[in-house]
């Protein structure tokens, strides 16, 4: 479980630093992904979701 919430804590430290560094660049972002059709933000979702689950991999071998 320590070792679940140091990763979920840097998941939301990596998640948080554009909006702190650029938030005017993130706002325009924003507007962006919301005119993006389902289809495409559910295909990126599913690389994200992969691309992650092949670094688990690598650094848990």
């Amino acid at each position: 479980m320590k070792y679940f919430l140091c990763v979920l804590g840097m998941v939301m430290i990596i998640e948080g630093l554009p909006y702190f560094a650029v938030p005017e660049k993130m706002k325009t972002w924003v507007k962006k992904i919301i005119e993006l059709p389902d289809g495409i933000l559910r295909k990126f979702g599913f690389v994200l979701m992969l691309f992650g689950l092949l670094l688990v991999y690598l650094g848990r071998r």
